[in-house]
């Protein structure tokens, strides 16, 4: 059992919170794990799509950190949905530092 624990809203608005994360699981395989409604995850993981587009609550972006260059092409595909502490959650990878993470899924285009 998983030591780090996460909070996201989902599309509906819904609270979910995943107590049982792995260190090294992405955030989406967390969401997708728990069946967190707008994550959808189309590739995967591989950073192909923007499916599984996250807001990184405010208090946690500088701990998530910045998106590489390959994740910033990808999240200029949601340019007009996007915000400043834009995160695919394929890319966020978990650690005991993330513990308490909380993320809002973002809009579905």
């Amino acid at each position: 059992m998983g030591a780090i624990t996460v909070r996201l809203t989902d599309v509906d608005g819904k609270e979910v919170t995943i107590d049982d994360c792995e260190a090294g699981e992405t955030l989406m395989e967390a969401a997708r794990r728990k069946g967190v409604a707008g994550i959808i995850a189309e590739c995967g993981g591989a950073c192909s799509c923007a499916t599984c587009h996250v807001y990184v609550d405010e208090e946690w972006i500088d701990m998530v950190g910045e998106p590489d260059d390959v994740e910033e092409d990808m999240l200029d595909m949601v340019d007009d949905i996007r915000r400043p502490n834009s995160r695919l959650s394929c890319q966020v990878k978990l650690t005991a530092r993330l513990d308490g993470l909380t993320a809002e899924v973002a809009p579905e285009l």
